[in-house]
């Protein structure tokens, strides 16, 4: 549970970046595309948020982090599997940056929940970074003890970081779930307040 505002935690990682060995996005070109894998609880959520900031070129829902390969909705749902929920987010970093990227990330869900988000309960539902290559593990790991230090949350951030291996894309209805499927109750109760919240943190950095 948040202990400050989102706006708090966006102004720490803002500050904390130029510590962080983030490089200038002049030094990238826009031809060249990063990836970040996110896990935040359900995917439908975290798919609906990422998609709304500039620079995300697409986000993709699937599984990842467990020992079963290819498996469907069904079976990691079950909790066996060891996969967590979690998208793949191709992104510009000459418009957005991995360091802002994070900045989302942990304003996207509540990190301190391990093992569920809200009435979301599983080890599919954990929060979890899934790094591509030593740069984003050195930045995961350095805002998640700068946010600790700065006692943003009432508890410890529980989310696991932890190399990608292997990304197993979920069926083709889970994708881009919200905007298709946006009367559904879980949409309309769950993912829309939620990301009416983000959208608001993020005015600046929203598509047109």
């Amino acid at each position: 549970m948040l202990k400050k505002s989102a706006l708090f935690i966006c102004t720490i990682l803002f500050a904390a970046t130029a510590f962080a060995g983030s490089k200038p996005a002049a030094k990238y070109t826009a031809a060249k595309l990063d990836t970040a894998t996110f896990a935040t609880g359900c995917f439908w959520c975290t798919e609906a948020k990422f998609q709304q900031l500039k620079g995300v070129k697409s986000v993709t829902s699937g599984f990842t982090g467990g020992k079963v390969p290819n498996p469907s909705y069904k079976l990691v749902c079950t909790g066996t599997t060891g996969h967590a929920e979690a998208c793949n987010i191709v992104y510009d970093p000459s418009v957005i940056s991995y360091d802002e990227l994070l900045e989302a990330f942990f304003v996207a869900h509540d990190p301190t929940q391990l093992n569920r988000q809200g009435n979301d309960v599983g080890t599919q539902y954990r929060s979890a970074i899934f790094y591509h290559n030593a740069a984003q593990k050195q930045k995961a790991d350095y805002y998640i003890k700068k946010l600790n230090a700065e006692k943003v949350y009432k508890s410890n951030i529980v989310t696991q970081v932890a190399p990608f291996k292997v990304f197993y894309k979920a069926e083709d209805y889970h994708q881009n779930y919200f905007n298709q499927n946006g009367s559904q109750p879980y949409c309309k109760y769950v993912i829309q307040p939620e990301l009416e919240k983000f959208k608001k943190v993020f005015k600046n950095k929203l598509k047109s």
